[in-house]
């Protein structure tokens, strides 16, 4: 004779089919909200994203970009549709990994340095006695020019000039940094004079007087 199954297995085994019918019901009907909601977004439209991170000034090489498909209404405006379209280009912000490149995001045409000049000032290069890593890009500086002739003194000939890049350089005084400064004409021919006739120094001035 068969065994019978005792009441209670017959009751969980109907118990577990009635659960198994009810996950798969609760999954179809996520996976047909997700759908909905994929054709309500729009069909995805080639996007290019930054592969890796970008900081502000470096050149955009080809293997730094790729492209994603994103949902037309949640691409941000100016977004570019094809890699072509930025390599070569100059991060004009920082730009982590993942984020859409969009024209805002660049830099104006031309070579690393001068893209990042606004118009109207000029991107000049000092010297100064400090090693690299105590100044980064957007850091604000005051220039000092100590001068030895008959009366020595120091005088401040640019004030809170914004830092665009830092070079370490054997060149740089006292083999520090090469610090290429954001600055207005004039203060670019008072800085040329300085460079020619005194030594140069930098204070680096607080964000707080800047705001």
């Amino acid at each position: 004779m068969r065994r019978k199954r005792p009441r209670a297995a017959k009751v969980l085994l109907a118990f577990s089919v009635l659960l198994a019918s009810t996950a798969t019901l609760v999954l179809r009907g996520h996976l047909q909200q997700l759908e909905a909601r994929a054709a309500a977004a729009g069909p995805g439209r080639p996007v290019v994203v930054a592969a890796v991170d970008l900081t502000r000034g470096s050149a955009i090489g080809p293997q730094q970009v790729r492209i994603e498909r994103i949902p037309e209404r949640f691409t941000s405006p100016g977004a570019l549709r094809s890699t072509t379209t930025a390599v070569g280009r100059t991060a004009g912000t920082d730009i982590q990994a993942g984020e859409p490149i969009t024209t805002s995001r660049l830099a104006p045409a031309g070579g690393p340095v001068a893209a990042l000049v606004p118009r109207g000032l000029r991107a000049v290069g000092v010297g100064v006695g400090v090693p690299p890593g105590p100044l980064a890009p957007g850091d604000r500086v005051d220039v000092l020019a100590t001068y030895a002739g008959g009366q020595p003194h120091t005088e401040t000939v640019v004030t809170a000039a914004e830092v665009l890049m830092v070079h370490g350089s054997d060149d740089a005084a006292g083999g520090g940094t090469a610090v290429v400064l954001l600055v207005w004409p004039g203060d670019a021919e008072r800085l040329a004079y300085a460079r020619a006739f005194a030594d140069l120094s930098i204070a680096v001035v607080s964000p707080a007087e800047t705001l």
